[in-house]
């Protein structure tokens, strides 16, 4: 999907809201574990509920590689079934060498037809220009998390700021806003207005509303740009919003929650 495209979805739903397809086989409701396939099952049915609401799904691959080979299956089914409408995200954290990383990528982009994949930039350039070489194909660098242990090295200092501070802005210099987005924790709302200065084209991908606390509009409010520039994930806070047999039905409310308070933030977006 191109950021054209990207950008169209968003405006045309009214919403940046990305579904966290983080599906825990121990806490998917009880009646749907004699299913054949409980994880696509349980996919399916917040899929099709929260479809209208949001313009993304991003799938945590830890939650199916866990599982084995009926996990990786599991994946398959779900991205197959995502509306092409819909962008998708293996939210992989993959980072290795030059090689082992064209690999990764053909993965993720051929075999899987993702969009978007997130990357971890630990290695350097050489380790993330694979993703990037895909036409129409997105690169999600890892870049300021909302993890405690993210004060163990992004906060260190480095050169003139703090190490985050340089892998962004050489990574900046890898791709473009066309192929390239961030991973920016909801957590750190007070720094995203920062960082939205010195990338004001950039997409970011912000994890942490919902469950972990994350303000939205605070991110919305400081991280938005005239072109939007915001994919906001939130996953427990929707696909378990209950654990009954109207699952779907309780998923979708707060989906819907989420895209109407989004739709007031649009509409005071940056000209």
């Amino acid at each position: 999907m191109t950021r054209a495209e990207l950008i169209d979805q968003i405006l045309g739903k009214q919403s940046y809201l990305c579904v966290g397809l983080d599906s825990d086989l121990d806490k998917v409701p009880s009646h749907l574990l004699s299913a054949e396939d409980p994880q696509f099952a349980f996919n399916k049915q917040i899929i099709d509920a929260t479809k209208a609401y949001c313009v993304a799904y991003k799938i945590n691959t830890a939650f199916y590689e866990a599982n084995g080979v009926k996990g990786w299956t599991s994946l398959m089914k779900t991205i197959d079934y995502i509306p092409d409408t819909h962008f998708t995200i293996a939210d992989a954290k993959r980072g290795d060498i030059g090689n082992t990383s064209s690999q990764y990528a053909k993965a993720f982009f051929e075999a899987m037809h993702f969009d978007a994949v997130t990357v971890a930039p630990y290695m350097g350039a050489d380790s993330v220009k694979p993703f990037l070489e895909y036409t129409g194909k997105w690169t999600i660098l890892l870049g300021l998390t909302s993890n405690a242990g993210s004060a163990d090295f992004e906060m260190l200092p480095a050169g003139e700021g703090l190490l985050y501070e340089q892998v962004l802005k050489r990574s900046a210099a890898w791709g473009s806003p066309d192929n390239l987005m961030y991973v920016i924790g909801a957590t750190r709302h007070e720094m995203i207005g920062k960082i939205r200065s010195a990338y004001p084209e950039h997409f970011f991908l912000v994890p942490g509303v919902g469950a972990q606390g994350g303000s939205l509009s605070e991110i919305s409010r400081s991280g938005m740009n005239s072109n939007v520039g915001l994919l906001v994930n939130v996953s427990r806070a929707i696909i378990f919003a209950d654990d009954k047999e109207d699952f779907a039905a309780a998923a979708a409310t707060v989906a819907k929650q989420y895209q109407q308070e989004m739709a007031v933030y649009l509409q005071n977006r940056p000209a």
